[in-house]
């Protein structure tokens, strides 16, 4: 039997191309944990993917990995798709589909099997990866291709003698380091919020909290002055505001394939981070670095929300993200408070506020009214000239 690589996640679509695989290909499961995963789910995973009859299983931690691919540029970016979402899933597929493809490589695989609908974006990024690291693997993803029902699926997996609870929850829970998307009737359509309830996080303090963030050359380096690995403190740091129900919205966007798409989202931590880190930026880069980071920031979030990661403009886009946190560095002070949070301030020595210079609107210590008149003069002068020449 040909050797197949399935990306298993222990779900009813992954269970059914696990057990109809099974009776063709030499079956071996593999599940990337991109945060969110505990030991007792990923054994639990592992003991479902057996009783699938697959030959194998194995289990990734690409929490660090992601990070250092993608989450990091993220921040460095203060990327938010439609100034609202934080990429939490579609960031994390990139990564699950590159872990894949090479755990394929590495096995001798000559197939690769993934569970996605005909109708999303996950279809495109996995299969864009696996194609363009593995143009020699072939590809087979049952559910699109059989354009099966969950109800299909669930009397195919009866008949094999595999009776689980299979009941579709009332809310669909994607967790990650990066957020948690959150999937319901509700955002099927345009004008109904999600209740509460469907959020994983509840409120469980009142009052307020303060929380310093501490960025080092743009990564969070430390929280509350304890420092630790970036990935580490973000996982800390949404312990404790998802606690004040902090991070809840709903993101409206354009999928790949050309629809509308709504998603419920809780990502405390990414939302917390990327404004404290944009607030940093705002008081040590040059108004220059900023405008350019934004529509370049745009740019990459879009491509990588598209599948695109592999493309080397990519690379060239981190550079300059890479380049632009040289100096963003510093304390940042937030306030929590329930279900939402507010910026103090910074304190940085690359703090380009500063008062040797000037007060603003207040007093200036390195220019004369004189030198400010004729700034400005100069300033106006194409806009007197246009006017002047046009008014005729």
């Amino acid at each position: 039997m040909k050797k197949l690589v399935i990306a298993y996640s222990g779900g009813l679509d992954t269970s059914y191309c696990a057990v109809s695989l099974s009776k063709e290909y030499d079956v071996h499961a593999v599940s990337v944990n991109t945060g969110g995963f505990t030991k007792e789910e990923i054994t639990h995973i592992e003991s479902n993917a057996y009783k699938m009859g697959v030959t194998s299983y194995k289990s990734i931690d690409a929490v660090a990995t992601f990070y250092q691919k993608v989450v990091k540029y993220l921040i460095f970016g203060n990327v938010l798709k439609n100034s609202t979402y934080p990429l939490s899933v579609s960031a994390e597929r990139i990564i699950q589909a590159i872990e894949i493809v090479e755990y394929a490589k590495s096995i001798g695989a000559e197939y690769i099997a993934h569970g996605s609908t005909g109708a999303g974006n996950d279809q495109v990024r996995f299969d864009m990866i696996f194609q363009t690291l593995a143009p020699g693997i072939k590809i087979i993803t049952p559910i699109r291709d059989e354009k099966l029902t969950r109800q299909e699926e669930i009397d195919y997996l009866k008949s094999e003698g595999i009776d689980m609870p299979w009941e579709k929850s009332k809310y669909s829970v994607n967790k990650g380091l990066w957020g948690t998307s959150v999937g319901g009737v509700e955002t099927l359509e345009s004008e109904k919020p999600l209740p509460s309830e469907a959020y994983p996080s509840q409120l469980e303090k009142e009052g307020e909290e303060k929380v310093v963030l501490t960025f080092k050359n743009g990564e969070l380096t430390a929280l509350n002055g304890g420092e630790n690995e970036p990935q580490i403190n973000i996982e800390k740091l949404n312990d404790i505001a998802s606690k004040y129900a902090i991070g809840r919205d709903i993101h409206v966007g354009d999928t790949i394939v050309g629809t509308k798409g709504r998603v419920g989202f809780e990502a405390a931590a990414a939302l917390i981070t990327v404004k404290a880190h944009h607030l940093l930026e705002k008081h040590t880069l040059t108004k220059w670095q900023l405008q350019h980071k934004e529509y370049l920031s745009s740019f990459y979030g879009m491509h990588l929300h598209e599948g695109q990661y592999l493309d080397p403009v990519m690379r060239d886009m981190e550079a300059f993200l890479q380049s632009s946190q040289n100096m963003v560095s510093g304390d940042v002070t937030v306030s929590l408070k329930p279900y939402h949070f507010s910026l103090d301030g910074i304190v940085s020595s690359h703090d380009l506020m500063s008062s040797k210079f000037s007060t603003y609107g207040e007093e200036n210590k390195a220019w004369t009214a004189d030198d400010a008149k004729g700034f400005i003069k100069i300033l106006g002068n194409q806009n007197k000239i246009y006017q002047q020449v046009n008014s005729k």
